[in-house]
């Protein structure tokens, strides 16, 4: 909830950016496009694991996005693409002390493909949005346990595709992309939650001021 929580703070800040802007709308008629037709954007990102899952503890976790993603701008204010994403949710945990010690890890990895849309709430050089996009999400799972004895395990298990979705909002300045996302997947297999919170960085090809 207080990712969720945060993502309707960058919703609502860049709305009230782009209300006291004096810039004209984004969406006000023109002869000729601001901005080239065709973009890509490339980014990388910190993801937040949900904190009701029970894998491995939840003593440790970490996160990390890798995103590709495709636009193209039906107007200035308005891009469709498709983000192709691939996330890894890490969860760990160590128990006992010294020749007792073991400890167990486990990573999901999930990777995705969606269309998306942008909505742009300013033309100028900085560039508040908002969006969200929907589509399947391919889960894995593997599992790491030892001990200081020296023994381990380790195992791979697919959990299948699932429909999911998620809102965003983030800006754009010159050809440097952030934004932060809330990926909505329900449970998986095994009961746990598979949201997670995506803070992704990195910039785009094209799609710039003519």
């Amino acid at each position: 909830m207080k990712k969720l929580f945060l993502l309707i703070t960058l919703v609502g800040c860049a709305v009230m950016a782009n209300a006291q802007s004096t810039t004209a709308p984004a969406s006000s008629p023109s002869t000729q496009s601001k901005f080239h037709k065709f973009k890509v954007d490339l980014t990388v990102g910190y993801a937040i694991p949900p904190s009701t899952s029970t894998s491995a503890g939840d003593k440790i976790k970490a996160g990390a996005t890798f995103v590709l993603e495709p636009h193209y701008r039906v107007t200035d204010a308005i891009a469709i693409g498709l983000r192709i994403e691939g996330a890894a949710l890490a969860y760990g945990n160590t128990s006992g002390s010294g020749s007792g010690t073991s400890g167990n890890a486990n990573v999901s990895a999930i990777y995705s493909y969606c269309p998306s849309i942008d909505f742009y709430l300013m033309n100028g050089g900085f560039r508040p949005f908002i969006g969200g996009g929907a589509g399947i999400y391919n889960q894995g799972s593997v599992s790491v346990s030892g001990s200081s004895q020296g023994t381990n395990n380790t195992g791979y298990v697919s959990l299948g595709s699932k429909f999911g979705f998620f809102p965003r909002a983030g800006f754009e300045a010159g050809h440097f992309r952030i934004s932060a996302e809330y990926n909505v997947l329900g449970s998986d297999a095994n009961g746990n939650s598979s949201n997670y919170a995506a803070f992704n960085i990195g910039f785009f090809f094209g799609g710039g001021k003519r």
